[in-house]
């Protein structure tokens, strides 16, 4: 599901404001810098995973999930619906669009680190805005740290605090937790958020527990058929 004109001119907008947005990787791929890497997915999938920012394959390929991340948490989910592993990576692209996808902020940044609070804060309202209006699911997915306290920009200081205390339980990717986002003009929905932790090599702690802890999570909200 793309984006409308209006939404998208919105993120131009933002991104032309913003520093730090990865423009060589952009140019090596002949991509626009500005174009942001939303690929929503369908709107009534019972599933949303929500990531931190696109990384050089989602430049390239211009979608979300797509890279050696991305690829991982397909894979699972594959796997999962087929009982079979995952063809090729056609097969991975082909499988996004039954799912709902977005992260905190969609553009690359610049040595792959996590854009400051001062951006995401920028691109929050556009953010939100989709979640509540472009997709009619309610479990969410969040990959890492980063994407899990996202959602608790712009809350009162006790929602922050919970999202916080909540991540720091050992057991927060077995659980859950409800959070309420509001848009600007009033708008309200209630997202029920399933953490995990961020699927990098680079998280040496969870990387190699990070499939089957995606598994249990897939048995609770897609059971598939006997």
């Amino acid at each position: 599901m793309p984006l409308d004109s209006h939404q998208r001119q919105a993120f131009r907008a933002l991104a032309a404001e913003t520093e730090g947005i990865d423009q060589a990787t952009y140019a090596r791929f002949d991509k626009d810098p500005l174009e942001p890497i939303i690929g929503l997915g369908d709107p009534d999938a019972p599933l949303g995973f929500f990531g931190r920012d696109p990384g050089r394959d989602e430049v390239r390929y211009g979608e979300p999930f797509i890279g050696s991340g991305g690829q991982i948490v397909r894979k699972v989910l594959y796997l999962h619906l087929h009982g079979q592993d995952m063809p090729d990576f056609d097969a991975s692209r082909q499988l996004g669009r039954d799912f709902f996808w977005i992260n905190t902020v969609p553009y690359k940044p610049v040595g792959n680190k996590a854009w400051s609070m001062k951006v995401k804060k920028r691109f929050h309202p556009l953010m939100r805005r989709l979640l509540i209006e472009s997709w009619h699911g309610r479990h969410l997915i969040t990959l890492g740290r980063e994407a899990f306290l996202w959602f608790g920009i712009d809350q009162p200081r006790e929602q922050r605090q919970r999202l916080e205390a909540f991540w720091e339980r050992e057991d927060r990717f077995e659980t859950h937790l409800d959070v309420e986002l509001q848009a600007d003009d009033g708008a309200a929905r209630t997202f029920t958020l399933h953490p995990l932790p961020h699927p990098s090599p680079l998280n040496q702690t969870w990387f190699k527990r990070f499939p089957g802890l995606l598994e249990q999570r897939l048995k609770t909200l897609l059971p598939t058929k006997p």
